[in-house]
């Protein structure tokens, strides 16, 4: 009888063990492939996928060609130009520089820079890793430059970081007193990257290359400048131009270093996601500041501009952000995640912590989503899928 009662508890809960077993089936291959294989023809630009459980690559492939002209496939090691991908690290950078000993989160950018605008005098380190600084756009400040003295800069001659701290020190006040508000600046990260430079003695690239990309071995991540390096396996940018798409490759912004101006490929980000899930570089403790989101200085949460255009991407809505990451959840699921855009290139890492779960693709033509398919790619392994 007992032997009965036991065997019939076992039966009358197997069908509930099967429901929760197959929720928790991971994906197949090609249930991946089928999301990311309809996005790019085999024979025009592309795009690369990462996808990382565990620590382990799960899924890995390149769509499509790094440029039109030779055709070359891409693959793990296709370099793509990361833009705004870069923010997290010339965060870490300025985090080193903090367990250095040579910075603080609360000095000032005047204390680095004596001769910046009295503005900068309460602009903190912190307000500029999490856009809290109220630094004018710069790309705002080269139209008015223009409008008022003609064409300046293009493709051929880009602005350069020294000429975009120019013209933030002409400016006599901020966007917003620091503190006081939110808003994504690219300024903020221009400045951080000179600022890496500055206090270590090395150009920002140097500073990279020694401190995050050599100990990591990713080494063919490259801070590109035209003209001083090159980037191996490179994928070259494209835009749809009339129904077709078109090398649109470089822009008068593309010289500017910390934020956006790295290279870098799947192979090496994959080494880049485990040094940040093991602490590689800096400790967990040391590594928090990173998570924390950006408040205002009365204690109220952040929220994008009202105004629509340029970066604001949501208006109006709550932003979470931390340094160099946007740390808002995504249903319920905690995560850590940047998107990149710039002439050419799309890119997005999402990393959800608490799963173990890191999505990568960087595209490079304009016309795709990667933040849309990466998400559709984690609904599969958050058995969030209907």
């Amino acid at each position: 009888m007992r032997l009965a009662l036991i065997l019939s508890i076992i039966a009358l809960f197997t069908p509930a063990m099967e429901i929760v077993a197959a929720s928790q089936t991971p994906p197949t291959q090609r249930q991946i492939d089928a999301i990311f294989s309809a996005a790019a023809p085999k024979d025009a630009p592309g795009l690369a996928v990462l996808v990382r459980k565990n620590g382990r690559t799960v899924f890995e492939k390149g769509y499509g060609v790094r440029d039109l002209r030779t055709n070359a496939k891409i693959d793990r090691r296709t370099n793509f130009r990361l833009a705004s991908f870069t923010k997290q690290f010339t965060a870490m950078a300025v985090m080193l520089l903090v367990h250095d000993g040579k910075l603080r989160y609360d000095q000032t950018l005047t204390e680095i820079f004596p001769d910046f605008s009295s503005y900068g005098k309460n602009i903190t380190i912190r307000n500029l890793l999490n856009h809290t600084g109220g630094l004018p756009d710069y790309e705002d400040l080269m139209d008015a430059e223009e409008k008022a003295k003609g064409l300046i800069w293009s493709s051929e001659n880009q602005i350069r970081d020294d000429e975009v701290v120019g013209l933030l020190e002409k400016q006599s006040s901020g966007k917003f007193p620091p503190g006081t508000s939110w808003s994504y600046s690219n300024s903020g990260y221009v400045v951080l990257g000179l600022i890496v430079a500055k206090l270590s003695g090395q150009s920002y690239g140097d500073f990279l290359r020694a401190r995050i990309f050599s100990p990591l071995h990713t080494d063919h991540t490259v801070v590109y400048q035209k003209g001083k390096n090159e980037v191996v396996n490179r994928a070259y940018g494209h835009s749809k131009e009339g129904g077709t798409l078109k090398e649109t490759d470089q822009s008068s912004t593309s010289a500017t270093l910390g934020d956006g101006g790295i290279y870098s490929n799947l192979e090496d980000l994959a080494k880049w996601d485990d040094a940040l899930r093991n602490h590689t570089l800096l400790s967990a403790k040391e590594m928090q500041p990173t998570l924390v989101p950006a408040k205002l200085n009365d204690g109220s949460p952040t929220f994008w501009p009202s105004e629509g255009g340029g970066d604001n991407l949501h208006p109006g809505k709550p932003v979470v952000y931390g340094f160099g990451w946007f740390l808002d959840p995504y249903h319920g699921h905690a995560r850590m995640w940047h998107t990149g855009s710039t002439m050419g290139f799309r890119t997005v890492i999402e990393r959800f912590t608490a799963d173990n779960l890191t999505i990568i693709i960087l595209a490079n033509r304009t016309d795709l989503d990667p933040e849309a398919l990466a998400l559709k790619t984690a609904d599969f392994y958050l058995n969030l899928k209907n």
